[in-house]
């Protein structure tokens, strides 16, 4: 039998009719394997983007007092927020004083300053965008081959119901 089958090429075939069902069948359902194994991979290369976060050399004291100071002013900003509102609520005329001084600062040093804020914290997330890991996207599989070109008269109905 064998030897038949190899004459008649029976496992050849029957395993390329079984691919090209597989892939019939691929277009209208998504593969679950494939789609394990890619959602598996993104949630490795997160892990390894977060994981890469706490990987940090500390190189000497200095760095690490200046690191120490970058990492102040968005607390500050919001604690200083927070602490407007406090202020107001405790004393508030000397809080409407400072208010109606802060009206009298002119726009365009109002303009700079959100100039250097906006700087600061845009180079800062620059920095980070620049150094963070590129995002490991799974290989995707070859696209099936097409129908041969021609006339495709099912997708021209498609495509006239789709114009009306």
């Amino acid at each position: 039998m064998g030897l038949i089958g190899r004459i008649l090429g029976a496992p050849a075939a029957t395993t390329a009719i079984g691919q090209a069902a597989t892939g019939v069948a691929e277009v209208f359902t998504p593969n679950a394997t494939k789609k394990m194994q890619a959602a598996h991979d993104a949630y490795i290369a997160a892990l390894g983007e977060y994981g890469a976060e706490f990987q940090y050399v500390r190189d000497g004291w200095f760095d690490r007092f200046v690191n120490g100071l970058n990492r102040l002013p968005r607390p500050a900003l919001a604690l200083g927020t927070l602490g407007l509102f406090v202020y107001a609520m405790i004393d508030p005329d000397s809080f409407s004083r400072r208010m109606i001084g802060l009206n009298h600062v002119p726009d365009p040093l109002w303009w700079l300053l959100a100039a250097i804020v906006g700087f600061y914290f845009g180079a800062r997330e620059a920095h980070y965008f620049r150094t963070g890991r590129p995002v490991m996207v799974a290989p995707s599989e070859p696209a099936a081959p097409g129908a041969p070109g021609g006339e495709n008269a099912a997708l021209d109905a498609w495509r006239q119901r789709q114009d009306r």
